[in-house]
């Protein structure tokens, strides 16, 4: 279980963040949504303690952050934005670079181990191809099997779907799903996308000036009337039809 406590967070005299509290259980799929600029990320670095709250703490499986937050972070896997690869790197070796410095781990054991997390991504096959040679897509794919190669209850997600046509978008959704279905861990992901939002997240939170002004599920979602969310779905669905209209140019 994961529990937001009252957290707020300023960097330097700029608040970020605002008494921010709540709470989802084991394998759910949270999605954190907001204006650019509205706490999004921040709240992500506090929830992997990368960053330590201002005020408030934030509970992981019972574990502080503010008091542990290196326990905290052998716990989360991460997918970064652009997945973050080494470029120097063949696919094989971006998936087995954590694992090669992980305390323990058998070193004839992480060949397997890749393959299966490849296999478990869509990608069994790429193995030898370079970062240079992958579509964005595959680039995220591969992000997701390195951090799912740690075994972490929690994987993170930071705009999954940014940057992709809707077709891959809707390929990488599924996965995440497929990921908390197949291997059980709780996600929270990041996201503008509401197309994407709505076919993943088991509860929405929402946050407006760095306060949360909405969590629940997708289907309180639709009924929730606020001006910053009305804004949101109505750019949504001006995106949704300039997508629509472009594609059926001839």
């Amino acid at each position: 279980m994961l529990d937001v406590q009252n957290v707020s967070h300023w960097f330097g005299d700029r608040q970020v963040l605002d008494q921010i509290s709540f709470a989802i259980e084991t394998k759910e799929i949270l999605v954190i949504m907001g204006a650019s600029g509205g706490g999004k990320t921040t709240l992500l670095r506090c929830i992997n303690g990368l960053i330590v709250p201002t005020e408030g703490d934030i509970l992981v499986d019972d574990v502080s952050v503010r008091k542990n937050a290196d326990s905290v972070r052998q716990k989360m896997g991460f997918v970064f934005q652009y997945a973050a690869l080494f470029d120097y790197l063949n696919v094989e070796e971006n998936v087995a670079f954590g694992l090669r410095r992980k305390p323990g781990i058998k070193r004839n054991s992480i060949p397997e181990t890749v393959a299966t997390m490849l296999k478990l991504v869509g990608l069994e096959g790429a193995e030898k191809l370079m970062p240079s040679e992958l579509s964005g897509g595959m680039r995220k794919r591969v992000g997701l099997a390195r951090a799912l190669a740690m075994e972490p209850s929690y994987v993170l997600y930071d705009e999954p779907t940014s940057g992709l046509d809707p077709v891959t978008a809707y390929s990488i959704d599924r996965l995440i799903v497929e990921t908390r279905d197949e291997v059980g861990v709780t996600s929270i992901v990041v996201s503008h996308d509401l197309s994407s939002v709505l076919r993943v997240a088991d509860k929405i939170a929402f946050l407006d000036g760095g306060k949360l002004a909405f969590f629940g599920t997708p289907a309180e979602f639709r009924k929730e009337r606020r001006e910053s969310i009305d804004e949101l779905v109505e750019k949504a669905r001006a995106e949704s039809f300039l997508e629509s209209a472009q594609a059926e140019r001839p």
